[in-house]
């Protein structure tokens, strides 16, 4: 349980690296592209060590749990990440992805079949309220791309809700590294897909801080972050990974206020803390009373 834990510690912190390269990178290129540089990279880097470990990934025989899994995973969520850095702050996007835990419980419900707890309700409304303050405080003098970049990284949100569920529901068949690599392949393709016809040379804006951001979302971001969450949510679950998300918002706005010199609104402030403080509360343990009279209600059945 306990290294379970440190493993997603790990996944968060790079996590949110990712988010200040993703934001320093927003000029340098555009977001499909760099969505797919990076995980050829990772796809390359993640054959490597499935050969060194003489595993054998059978992505044509699993290609539709694989499919899936890149598509929301690596694909979407990734994609929209990047593109939603193209109208916000990286402490902006913080602060949105409190949201990330509720997708999270939402899809572990949905496609894990667990039960949503009185406390899991009530911290759900909680979250959410947070995330309509967060939105209403752009309206104060912002421009309008604000609204459209936050509609993205919900969207995001979703989308890394349904792959960390995907992620658990398949730890019998595929152990953390095939899965990864599974995903990462097919992710990269579509990603490659994207490009076509809609990418712009003119667009792209290369330097040696591009490149060395580049190599960190490819490895650390990636690969390293990547596998991470996954071998944590495989020790702990779905459900009980969640409120680490909520480390999320605070390691990127302490990176966005150190290395990008970013500020933070009282508005962000106020709906962050109440969609973190909502988020924790709805993917908690249920209380020992709760299970009890569950335990009782049973019984009468």
């Amino acid at each position: 349980m306990i290294r379970g834990i440190i493993y997603l510690v790990i996944a968060i912190v790079f996590w949110s690296g990712n988010y200040i390269c993703g934001r320093f990178l927003a000029d340098a290129l555009p977001p499909n592209l760099l969505n797919t540089i990076r995980w050829i990279i990772s796809t390359l880097i993640l054959f490597a060590l499935l050969l060194y470990k003489r595993k054998k990934l059978h992505f044509v025989a699993h290609w539709k749990e694989f499919l899936i899994a890149g598509f929301f995973g690596i694909f979407t969520f990734s994609t929209l990440l990047y593109w939603g850095l193209n109208y916000l702050t990286a402490s902006q996007v913080g602060m949105i992805t409190a949201f990330t835990p509720i997708s999270i419980l939402f899809f572990a419900i949905l496609i894990l079949r667990e039960r949503l707890s009185i406390q899991g309700l009530i911290g759900t409304i909680i979250s959410i309220t947070g995330v309509i303050i967060l939105f209403l405080g752009k309206s104060n003098g912002e421009e309008a791309g604000s609204w459209f970049g936050g509609i993205l990284i919900i969207l995001a949100s979703l989308s890394w809700g349904i792959y960390t569920a995907l992620g658990k529901k398949y730890s019998n068949k595929f152990d953390a590294l095939t899965f990864l690599t599974g995903a990462s392949f097919y992710g990269a393709i579509l990603s490659a897909l994207s490009c076509i016809g809609t990418v712009n040379l003119d667009d792209i804006h290369m330097t040696i801080g591009a490149w060395l951001a580049v190599i960190y979302v490819s490895t650390l971001a990636s690969v390293i972050a990547f596998l991470a969450w996954q071998v944590g949510v495989q020790r702990v679950g779905a459900a009980y990974s969640a409120p680490f998300m909520n480390l999320m918002p605070v390691c990127t706005i302490v990176f966005g206020v150190i290395l990008l010199n970013e500020t933070v609104s009282v508005m962000s402030i106020i709906g962050g803390s109440i969609s973190i403080v909502g988020a924790l509360l709805a993917s908690l343990p249920k209380s020992a009373t709760e299970r009890l009279l569950l335990k009782k209600r049973s019984e009468r059945f």
